[in-house]
C-alpha cells in the first residue's frame, strides 16, 4: 500500500492537522473532542459497522497524536481525559510506542493454509500424502484442510503442483521479523513489548490501521512557537518524499517556514559517523572483536539486545547520524533545540537514551511532516528558492538505503588503509537480520562488518515514509548524485 493514496493516509494526515491547528491556533483543549467530527462528517459510516465506531477510533488516533495512551472499548472516558498533562512545549513520552487500538482491529485469521478452486482433485493427490497428521481429504470437488488437525506445517502447499493451497497470515505478524505480534482473548493482535523493537513494520502492513505510534507533533509546535532556536536535522530518506516535482531546497524551505532557524542534512552526522566507524573497525576487528555490527539502526540495535544479549558488545559505539548531526549543531550554539525528521519511529525512543535525550529534542517523521505542511496550507512545490543543499557527501546521502551504511564504512576504512580488505553483508527487514545475526554468532561472520537495517530497503523504506520504495530509492540515488563530495573524508563542514 505504500505509496498509494489511500483513505489510512488520509485519515492519518487529517489527525496530525488537526491536533497542529490547535498548537499553532492555541485553541481550547476542552474542543478537542469535536475534532472526530471535522474529520470524519455526515451521519454514514464508510468503512465500519456504524459512524460511531468509526469517529471512536478516529478518537484514539486524536490521543496518539497527542502523545495520550489510547483506551479500550470498556473504558469510559472522554478523548480529552489527560490532556493537561500533554499541553506542554517539551517532549513527552509515556511508553508503549506502538499501540493496537482494540477496537479497531478485526481479528485477522493467524497463520493458515486454504486450498483454493485451483485444486483439481487429481489422481496422485500429494498433499494428502505429504500430510503428516492426515489433516486432508478429498470431497467431490477439491482437497479439504481439516483446521482442527492442521499443524500449519505448509508440506502440502510446497507439493501442490497446481498452486492451488495458499498460506495466509495476519499482515501485521507477517511484517513483524521477531514474532511480537500475538492475540488477546478475542483474537485480536497483542504486542509482546518484550519483543517488539518499535520498528513500526506492524503499522504499515495493517489494512485496516489498527496499529499506531505516539507522536510530538503538538508539544513540538508549541515549542516552536515558544523558542526562538529551533534546529530541524532531516534525514536523507526525505528525497521525493513531498512529491515528485518538489525539491530539497523547497522542502527545507517550507520547514523553516514551520519556524526552525535552520535545517540542516542529517547525511552531515552519517559523514561524521562513517569516519569513527571506519577508525573502530580498523582498531577492534578482528584483533579485539570477531565481527563489528553498524550502529545505524536502533531497531537493528534493539533486535540484537534482546533476541542475542551476547553479541550486543559487538555492534559499534559510534554515535548514529541522528546524535552526531544534533552535537554538530549543539557545540555551535548551545541554546538550540534539535528535532529530528525522518522515515524511522524507532528514533523515538533512541531519543530518550540516556546518553542522547539531552542533545536531541524531538523526533517527527516525514508523514507527521506532512501533516503540519496541511495544517499551515504550505504547498511544498510551489515554494520559489535560490539556493543548493550541500552538508553530506554522496556517501553519507547513501545511508538511507540498505547496504548504503556498510559501502561508505568499506570505503572509508579502505581510504585510511589500503592494505586492508573490508568484507562486508547486509541484511534489511527484520527477518533476514534475525538469519544475519544467527550466523554471525555461529562464528559465520567473523572479520566482517555487518550492517543491519530493520526496514526493507532500508530507511526509505520507513514507516514514517509517504512514497514505494522503488521511487524512494530513484529520488535518493539522484540526490546522491548531487553532493559535490563523494566520500566523507572530503567533506569541509565536518573537519
Amino acid at each position: 500500500m505504500k505509496g498509494i493514496f489511500s483513505d489510512i493516509i488520509n485519515y492519518r494526515r487529517k489527525v496530525f492537522a488537526e491536533v497542529a491547528d490547535f498548537a499553532y491556533g492555541d485553541k481550547d483543549l476542552s474542543e478537542l473532542p469535536k475534532s472526530v467530527f471535522n474529520i470524519i462528517p455526515g451521519e454514514e459510516a464508510r468503512f465500519r459497522t456504524d459512524v460511531f465506531k468509526e469517529r471512536a477510533i478516529v478518537g484514539e488516533r486524536i490521543r496518539l497524536a497527542m502523545g495520550l495512551d489510547i483506551r479500550d472499548a470498556a473504558t469510559f472516558g472522554l478523548i480529552s481525559d489527560g490532556i493537561e498533562n500533554v499541553d506542554v512545549d517539551k517532549r513527552i513520552y509515556e511508553p508503549p510506542l506502538v499501540n493496537v487500538i482494540t477496537f479497531a482491529c478485526e481479528a485477522c485469521p493467524t497463520k493458515t493454509y486454504e486450498v483454493t478452486s485451483n485444486c483439481r482433485r487429481c489422481i496422485g493427490h500429494p498433499c494428502q500424502n505429504v500430510c503428516p497428521v492426515n489433516a486432508i481429504t478429498i470431497n467431490k470437488k477439491q482437497a479439504v484442510i481439516d483446521r482442527d488437525k492442521c499443524i500449519k506445517c505448509g508440506k502440502c502447499k510446497d507439493i501442490c503442483p497446481y498452486g492451488a493451497i495458499i498460506k495466509y497470515d495476519r499482515p501485521c505478524a507477517e511484517a513483524c521479523g521477531v514474532n511480537a505480534i500475538e492475540s488477546d482473548s478475542l483474537g485480536r493482535a497483542k504486542i509482546n513489548y518484550d519483543k517488539c523493537v518499535s520498528c513500526g513494520q506492524c503499522m504499515q502492513a495493517c489494512p485496516f490501521a489498527a496499529i499506531s505510534d505516539k507522536s510530538q507533533i503538538y508539544q513540538l509546535v508549541k515549542a516552536i512557537k515558544n523558542q526562538e532556536n529551533m534546529y530541524a536535522i532531516v534525514a536523507p530518506a526525505f528525497i521525493g518524499q513531498f512529491g515528485p516535482i518538489a525539491t530539497p531546497t523547497q522542502i527545507f524551505e517550507a520547514i523553516k517556514m514551520l519556524g526552525f532557524k535552520e535545517v540542516l542534512e542529517v547525511g552531515l552526522g552519517a559523514d561524521i559517523g562513517t569516519i569513527h566507524e571506519a577508525e573502530e573497525f580498523l582498531d577492534e576487528v578482528p584483533n579485539k572483536v570477531p565481527y563489528m555490527g553498524t550502529s545505524c539502526c536502533p531497531a537493528w540495535l534493539s533486535m540484537v539486545e534482546k533476541m542475542f544479549p551476547d553479541q550486543a558488545r559487538y555492534i559499534s559505539d559510534t554515535s548514529t547520524p541522528m546524535i552526531a548531526t544534533a552535537q554538530f549543531i549543539k557545540k555551535r550554539d548551545e541554546k538550540a533545540k534539535v528535532v529530528f525528521i525522518g522515515p524511522c519511529i524507532a528514533k523515538k525512543l533512541e531519543a530518550l537514551g540516556e546518553k542522547v535525550h539531552k542533545y536531541v529534542d524531538f523526533v517527527i517523521t516525514f508523514e507527521e511532516l506532512m501533516g503540519l505542511f496541511v495544517s499551515r496550507g504550505i504547498e511544498v512545490s510551489e515554494l520559489e528558492v535560490d539556493y543548493r543543499i550541500q552538508d553530506a557527501s554522496t556517501l553519507g546521502r547513501g545511508f538511507a538505503s540498505a547496504g548504503g551504511v556498510a559501502k561508505a564504512v568499506r570505503k572509508v576504512a579502505e581510504e585510511m588503509d589500503p592494505s586492508r580488505v573490508v568484507q562486508v553483508e547486509n541484511a534489511n527487514g527484520l527477518h533476514e537480520c534475525v538469519k544475519l545475526m544467527k550466523l554471525a554468532k555461529a562464528g559465520k561472520k567473523n572479520g566482517m562488518l555487518l550492517e543491519g537495517m530493520a526496514c526493507p530497503g532500508g530507511c526509505i523504506g520507513g514507516p514514517g515514509t509517504i512514497i514505494s520504495i522503488q521511487r524512494a530509492q530513484k529520488a535518493l540515488n539522484e540526490f546522491c548524485a548531487e553532493a559535490e563530495v563523494a566520500t566523507p573524508t572530503q567533506n569541509s563542514r565536518i573537519k
